[in-house]
């Protein structure tokens, strides 16, 4: 046995040592002499035969699909990080995204965006503003006083501001990059439906995104220049990030691209 096979064949034996038939429903037995549940409990529950469960977690070479990874998952109470785990181990590729509204902004990362120098924020996969720091504030405005249904960043750039109303080939450049972009995230939730209602929206009151939502152009890449004209041609470089264990939440850090901006951002901080 390779050793791939072997750590899926230990972490699915150990999974199922650790749930107990009562966190699953089932009754306590007295023939039960080791803990946790048994294949044929697995099996039942994730609508599985128990010799295709068996041969799963011998490592045998069998076709799984995704479904029923999902459902093994369940049954075996996976946190998020082991069913990342489960994915890679059997099917070499990253488990298809968890519903992102259930992402979560800890007291920790609001603690690690209050202790960068820059300015940044958190976004949900749908471009929900869920978080930010001061500077962010300072820089570019304030969330706080934006309705939390209206705190989308499509809608903040295309609807409801102007800031670029004086510098039209500055919006363009902006708008072709976050509209590529926004495509590649919302591909794997195609169909959602407040997925489409905020596209719906986009192409109703934004000629713009309209417009540039029938291009096939992708971005996968999030750095850019961003320049701010409303402090003096101020240019950010921008990088998102997956935070670690929030797969459906993503970090966005602008940092000054040239002493001059480095200095005017250092100014708001004072």
């Amino acid at each position: 046995m390779d050793s791939r096979k072997r750590q899926l064949s230990e972490f699915l034996r150990s999974c199922r040592a650790r749930v107990s038939p009562a966190d699953v429903g089932l009754p306590e037995a007295d023939r039960r002499r080791t803990p946790g549940l048994r294949r044929e409990d697995v099996a039942a529950l994730a609508g599985v035969s128990v010799t295709w469960y068996t041969w799963l977690e011998q490592g045998r070479d069998i076709q799984v699909s995704a479904s029923v990874l999902e459902r093994i998952s369940q049954t075996l109470q996976l946190s998020p990080d082991e069913r990342e785990y489960l994915f890679a181990l059997v099917q070499h590729r990253p488990a298809p995204p968890l519903n992102w509204r259930d992402a979560v902004v800890t007291p920790a990362m609001q603690r690690m965006l209050d202790a960068i120098a820059v300015p940044a924020i958190v976004m949900t996969a749908r471009w929900d503003v869920v978080a930010w720091n001061t500077l962010a504030c300072r820089v570019f405005r304030d969330y706080s006083k934006i309705p939390p249904e209206r705190r989308n960043m499509l809608r903040i750039l295309l609807i409801d501001e102007d800031v670029y109303k004086d510098e039209p080939e500055i919006f363009d450049a902006m708008a072709h990059r976050v509209i590529a972009k926004f495509r590649v995230d919302y591909s794997p939730f195609t169909g959602d439906p407040d997925f489409e209602e905020l596209i719906k929206e986009l192409e109703q009151q934004s000629e713009t995104f309209r417009r540039l939502w029938s291009s096939p152009e992708v971005v996968g890449r999030s750095e850019a220049l961003v320049r701010h004209p409303q402090l003096g041609g101020v240019t950010l470089e921008h990088t998102s990030y997956v935070p670690e264990g929030s797969p459906g939440l993503r970090v966005v850090i602008y940092s000054p691209a040239d002493d001059e901006s480095r200095a005017k951002i250092d100014a708001l901080r004072d």
